[in-house]
């Protein structure tokens, strides 16, 4: 029997999952990463070579847990953080750390972007304006600042696309990635030419793209002794790891919507054509279905909140769940649900690494506010899960004045597995949650692709139709929903009458 491989390169750790051709995963590992490194504020890299040996220990501990070799592998799919800036040299070796999609360090060239461009046709050329997350804004600052490493930069790949590197010696990237470069012309699916000489880059440094499920590479001889896979073995396109999370939960039609909360949260939704919002608050970039779009909306620390408690006041909770075998999240789950909903008016704003939707601000700091002598620990716990779903509000309401419809909403990550979590986004949404039966997400979503391109499946559509369904829904909780949408509107108002503090807090530790 053959199987698919799906492979996503993430922020913490390189997830591989191997599934049959009825779309059941029968075995996954995880090679982990080291952590994010910040030489100074608003910096976030890590090294390629890191990634490369956690995807080689996830390939082979998924292939002994499936008890198979690699000659059963039909086809692989690659997934990936998006953004992040690899450069590579003549004889292709790494000139220096990734910058990846959270570092925030390249304010002044979104703003060159923008004034050489013009803020307008940023968006019409490419569909969105200039982030400090995408990846044209830290190529130049890294011309700026280190012009000797960029000298010698030759060839500039996204994350996933230097693993298909290493996996098969081919420079390859996909629609969906290379939307988000501030390179790519989105609605035209294609680099875009007039970027490239605006912003006086050479094209030559960007590889060939194509459509997500098209194989554009196979396994290398190299590769193959490093991973057990076997030689020849196709490499699809893949997609950034929003796309294929979009696949990997069936958001393959118009009105189906993903609410998804890893170490950044995403409000994902299909679009038929490249819809745009005038002004740049949500993303509109091609989808991992050849010739469809997506368009969503990004909380940057959304999971990455609830872990900076964990790791810094949650020994408990990690010591308990070492001795048991638990999981600390969960214990911190139990803590919050402690706390009614509104967490008596204690308010976070989840701005940890900055923030994009709907403020687009690399300054914007995260915040208690509301505290008083009453609060206690679980009402804090609480207060960041409502944070970051008020947060990821902001997104359906800008999805309402664009006129995207939403249906349904599927609840995934590992925001998605808490019980809590979901309820508290029904809750906040004032819409019915759903979970689905595939749990792997971007994985998954590549698996898929790659049963596409190996031709077990005739379409996206049809591989998602055979093989996701609805397993749990989740209504909203009417006094909890009125709670929220008596807070909402003082969350809301709380960036605008702090940003000027941001800024200048910014000013004096950098």
């Amino acid at each position: 029997m053959s199987y698919l491989m799906g492979i996503d390169v993430g922020t913490t750790g390189t997830r591989c999952i191997i599934v049959d051709q009825e779309g059941h995963v029968i075995a996954g590992a995880t090679g982990d990463h080291a952590p994010i490194s910040s030489p100074q504020p608003l910096w976030a890299e890590q090294d390629p070579e890191d990634w490369w040996k956690a995807t080689t220990t996830a390939i082979r501990q998924a292939l002994a847990l499936a008890h198979i070799d690699g000659a059963a592998i039909q086809g692989i799919g690659l997934s990936g953080q998006m953004h992040g800036v690899v450069l590579l040299d003549k004889d292709h070796k790494v000139l220096r750390p990734s910058l990846i999609w959270c570092d925030q360090r390249s304010q002044a060239q979104c703003d060159w972007i923008h004034q050489k461009v013009g803020y307008e046709r940023t968006i019409q050329l490419t569909c969105n304006p200039a982030l400090t997350g995408f990846s044209a804004p830290k190529l130049l600052w890294v011309r700026d600042n280190e012009p000797e490493v960029f000298a010698k930069a030759h060839t500039f790949l996204l994350p996933k696309d230097y693993i298909r590197f290493r996996l098969t010696g081919t420079f390859a990237s996909e629609v969906s990635d290379a939307s988000g470069t501030t390179l790519f012309d989105v609605a035209n699916r294609r680099w875009s030419v007039e970027m490239f000489k605006e912003l006086d880059l050479d094209p030559g440094l960007v590889p060939p793209v194509y459509e997500s499920p098209i194989a554009s590479a196979h396994i290398s001889d190299i590769a193959a002794r490093e991973t057990g896979l076997k030689p020849g073995t196709p490499v699809v396109g893949g997609g950034g790891d929003q796309a294929a999370g979009g696949v990997g939960n069936g958001i393959v039609q118009p009105g189906i919507v993903s609410s998804t909360i890893g170490t950044s949260g995403v409000v994902f939704a299909f679009s038929e054509k490249p819809v745009l919002d005038p002004k740049g608050r949500v993303h509109t970039f091609c989808h991992a279905v050849p010739g469809k779009w997506h368009i969503m909306g990004v909380t940057q620390g959304a999971g990455l909140s609830l872990r900076w408690f964990r790791d810094n006041f949650g020994n408990v909770e990690m010591q308990t769940a070492f001795l048991t075998g638990g999981d600390s999240y969960d214990l911190l789950n139990k803590e919050a649900a402690r706390a009614p909903a509104g967490s008596e008016g204690l308010i976070f704003l989840p701005y940890m690494m900055g923030e994009r939707t709907p403020h687009l601000d690399p300054n914007a700091k995260g915040v208690f506010f509301g505290l008083t002598g009453r609060h206690q620990r679980f009402h804090v716990i609480r207060a960041i899960l409502e944070g970051v779903a008020y947060s990821l509000r902001d997104s359906f309401e800008i999805f309402k004045e664009m006129g995207v419809p939403v249906r349904q909403v599927r609840a995934s990550g590992g925001g998605g597995r808490s019980e809590l979590w979901r309820q508290i986004q029904a809750d906040v949404f004032g819409r019915e949650i759903v979970t689905i039966n595939a749990t792997e997400g971007p994985a998954y979503g590549v698996a898929l692709l790659a049963g596409v391109g190996t031709g077990v499946w005739a379409s996206v559509e049809e591989a998602c139709q055979a093989t996701i369904r609805v397993v749990t829904r989740q209504k909203p909780i009417k006094a909890n929903a009125a709670t929220y949408d008596t807070f909402y509107p003082t969350y809301r108002a709380l960036y605008g009458a702090l940003k000027p503090h941001f800024d200048r807090v910014t000013e004096l530790v950098i």
